[in-house]
């Protein structure tokens, strides 16, 4: 018996060793794969510091562009604003200018007609006028000739005046 105790014994310490054997196995396999996976993460780390950083600096960028933008906006508010009020004076003198052509129109009408309505008495007020300022034209030569040419010009004048009359009438007819 003491054999058989022996021999438990070997077997325990042969199970024991096979046991230690492959729990050292597996405890190497373990901590190449938790290395393998802390190189992974050490990777990681730097992959995201970068990321981060590169965020950061792009997050800058992003409030500035926003800034730029809302003071350009600011501006182009005012210069929106300047236009539109000019454009509101412009339409205000369009609107002015509208309403000067229309008066024109009325006022040129209205003399149009009146002018149509009364040709006829403007053709003798323009023929008397004529004849008026010849006649003066004629005193006016005649006081400065001497008496006995003074006589003979103004029948040539006065024979004259006739003609350019008649010239006048015959032309409005």
């Amino acid at each position: 018996m003491i054999i058989i105790l022996y021999l438990s014994v070997a077997v325990i310490a042969i199970a024991f060793l096979i046991l230690v054997i492959s729990l050292t196995k597996t405890l190497k396999s373990v901590k190449e794969t938790l290395d393998s996976v802390s190189n992974t993460l050490d990777s990681l780390e730097k992959q995201l510091q970068g990321v981060t950083g590169e965020t950061t600096m792009l997050l800058h960028k992003t409030n500035a562009l926003a800034e730029d933008i809302q003071q350009k906006t600011e501006k182009l508010e005012t210069v929106v604003d300047g236009v539109q009020g000019v454009g509101q004076a412009v339409q205000g003198i369009g609107n002015t200018v509208s309403d000067l052509n229309t008066s024109l129109e009325k006022v040129s009408r209205s003399v149009s007609s009146a002018v149509v309505r009364n040709e006829d008495k403007i053709i003798q007020i323009v023929q008397w006028g004529t004849a008026l300022k010849e006649l003066k034209d004629k005193w006016m030569s005649d006081k400065k000739k001497t008496a006995n040419t003074a006589a003979s010009s103004y029948r040539d004048d006065s024979s004259e005046v006739m003609v350019r009359t008649q010239q006048l009438e015959s032309g409005r007819g």
